[in-house]
């Protein structure tokens, strides 16, 4: 997959992936307009060119309170979204470039008032979807909020989501429709951050063929 490529697709205005990114932006938006008072961190894995958070920054009232590191593993992503931060400029906004999937990479900015988990769950395995939403509960602070996407092809694993983020001490506060198109989720975190686990991985990006297979198996079970 060309990951530089595949952010063309915004573009369009009426795609489904333009449709899903204004969504993402509205719960950021929302979530920034609850935010306590004070400094905020934020964190983006899989920023890709940062289009998730830095147009909802760029003319956010709160934007001088937030500190944001954004972490994509294409160069050519991470230079779009660092060459955006300094356009709005946003000085607080960090963009690494580097695999999200490593723990460390957040270890100075968890627990966060906002996490973007987007253009994640629908590239990885079930059991890293897994591992990955009970590390929410490490990068999270107790009232902050995460937002992820999934696609709602079949085997329809949003609601699967769901479940492992309630059972991680997440509440749902919105959720697209089942016929968007897409999938965007919203929760609030309403326990206690755990200890980030350092050196460890969340996930690894799989290719569609394992993930086919994977969906294949799933929907043969009785």
């Amino acid at each position: 997959m060309d990951w530089n490529a595949w952010h063309d697709r915004y573009d369009v205005a009426d795609s489904w992936m333009a449709r899903r990114l204004r969504a993402v932006q509205e719960q950021a938006r929302l979530a920034l307009d609850g935010a306590p008072v004070g400094p905020l961190k934020v964190i983006s894995l899989c920023a890709g060119e940062g289009r998730d958070l830095l147009p909802v920054l760029a003319d956010h009232p709160r934007r001088d309170d937030v500190r944001a590191r954004l972490v994509e593993l294409d160069p050519r992503n991470s230079g779009v979204a660092s060459e955006a931060a300094r356009r709005a400029r946003l000085n607080n906004v960090e963009v690494v470039t580097g695999d999200a999937g490593l723990v460390d990479h957040y270890r100075d900015m968890a627990p966060a008032d906002l996490l973007l988990v987007c253009g994640v769950f629908g590239n990885i395995t079930d059991t890293d979807i897994e591992r990955t939403v009970g590390a929410c509960g490490q990068l999270c602070k107790t009232g902050g909020t995460v937002i992820w996407t999934r696609h709602r092809a079949a085997p329809d694993c949003v609601p699967l989501i769901c479940d492992w983020f309630e059972g991680q001490g997440f509440e749902l506060r919105w959720l697209s429709e089942p016929d968007a198109g897409y999938g965007v989720g919203a929760h609030r975190f309403a326990g206690a951050p755990r200890p980030l686990r350092t050196g460890t991985r969340m996930f690894d990006f799989v290719g569609y063929d394992v993930l086919r297979q994977e969906d294949a198996a799933r929907l043969s079970r009785p």
